[in-house]
């Protein structure tokens, strides 16, 4: 069997679909993003990659802090809305309930199933990388605090299944999730070479 050349591009499923959250100029202000990794376990690092001119960017760079909350699929409306919409020509500071953590400058949303307040300890614009004119940049952020109703978690962690995520794949659509599949570390044992 041959595989064919496709197009090259970022194809990695699923990508989760978060609301980047900064302080900008005094006022909350979030962004939806779905390049967004985990960096390392412990300390627990996460990166998000914004493109350089995007307005929350300045907060980030300001405050050195932002947060990466994660919109449940009843969220989706409001959530593109933020991305349809530059916080540079509308005011997002009115749309969500907000609270601040520890970190006092990081506007995480309440009703949001799952908060991450992060300090920034790294800042990567990609256009060193590539030579591009315009590209990206990488925030690379410590996080210093997670936050989540009871309802959400299950044995003290994050349910994926009530936190029903909004997955984004490349060709601009968004997506949730289907079923279990089997146990990490445990399914491969019943593995044989036929």
């Amino acid at each position: 069997m041959m595989k064919n050349k496709i197009k090259i591009g970022p194809y990695l499923f699923p990508m989760p679909v978060v609301l980047v959250g900064a302080t900008v100029n005094g006022k909350p202000n979030f962004e939806p993003l779905a390049f967004v990794g985990i960096v390392e376990h412990k300390p627990p690092l996460i990166s998000i990659s914004s493109y350089e001119t995007h307005y929350t960017n300045i907060g980030i760079k300001e405050n050195q802090t932002f947060s990466v909350n994660t919109p449940s699929e009843g969220m989706i409306e409001i959530t593109d809305y933020c991305g349809i919409n530059s916080g540079e020509e509308v005011d997002k500071s009115e749309i969500f309930d907000v609270f601040y953590g520890e970190l006092k400058t990081a506007p995480m949303i309440t009703h949001a199933p799952l908060n991450l307040e992060c300090k920034v300890i790294k800042t990567i614009p990609t256009k060193e990388i590539t030579g591009a004119e315009k590209s990206h940049e990488i925030f690379i952020g410590q996080i210093i605090q997670a936050y989540a109703d009871d309802y959400y978690l299950t044995n003290e962690i994050p349910d994926i299944q009530k936190l029903n995520p909004i997955l984004y794949s490349i060709d601009n659509y968004y997506w949730k999730l289907s079923e279990n599949i089997g146990k990490a570390f445990v399914v491969g044992n019943n593995y044989k070479k036929e």
